[in-house]
């Protein structure tokens, strides 16, 4: 995704800023142009979105191409492996979807910490730059307001050790505090008193 810095239609003062944004406007909302391309400009896009990029640029608005062609073919496989090969052939590393929503998370300043328990595993999504707490709020007000401290596993940690006994064991589970700032894909366990 190619993204520029937000333009606004008008220049405005903080004070102003902060009174529109609690309108939540739709013409206030960042802009992610999504271009549709046939079979043979998957990978790299074609002249088309580059000019969309450029306007894009001056908009600062975020871009990006998919075949939709190929996204419909991909959900008619049966397996991950079929459409992993699929992809392959085609010299696309992941589907479409997957990089729309990284890019509108992005464009958004969004991400995404876990919770993991024996019977679920959960995602949630926060601002960038959200603590420790706020993030536990997000779960429940009670988790923000009674919070004592977070028990932290990197998400590259997670997949590499496979379960939390064995991250533990390697000694990469960490134990943050109030100022903590979550990462995206961290995986957490939030300890708190109400």
């Amino acid at each position: 995704m190619e993204q520029g810095k937000s333009v606004r239609s008008f220049e405005r003062t903080e004070e102003e800023t902060a009174w529109i944004e609690d309108y939540q406007l739709l013409t206030d909302k960042p802009v992610l142009y999504v271009c549709n391309v046939d079979e043979t400009a998957a990978k790299d896009g074609n002249d088309y979105v580059r000019q969309i990029a450029a306007m894009a640029a001056e908009e600062g608005a975020g871009v990006m191409h998919l075949a939709v062609a190929i996204e419909s073919d991909i959900i008619e496989l049966e397996s991950f492996e079929e459409r992993q090969m699929f992809l392959d052939d085609l010299g696309l590393e992941e589907p479409g979807v997957n990089r729309i929503i990284r890019a509108a998370y992005s464009l958004l300043k969004l991400q995404t910490y876990f919770t993991a328990g024996v019977k679920e595993v959960r995602a949630w999504t926060i601002e960038e730059g959200f603590t420790a707490p706020q993030a536990a709020g997000v779960i429940h007000s009670d988790f923000e307001k009674g919070f004592i401290r977070a028990e932290v596993i990197a998400y590259q940690d997670y997949v590499h050790y496979k379960s939390e006994a064995a991250v533990k064991e390697a000694g990469k589970m960490r134990v943050e505090g109030k100022e903590y700032r979550v990462k995206d894909g961290d995986v957490m366990h939030f300890r708190f008193n109400v």
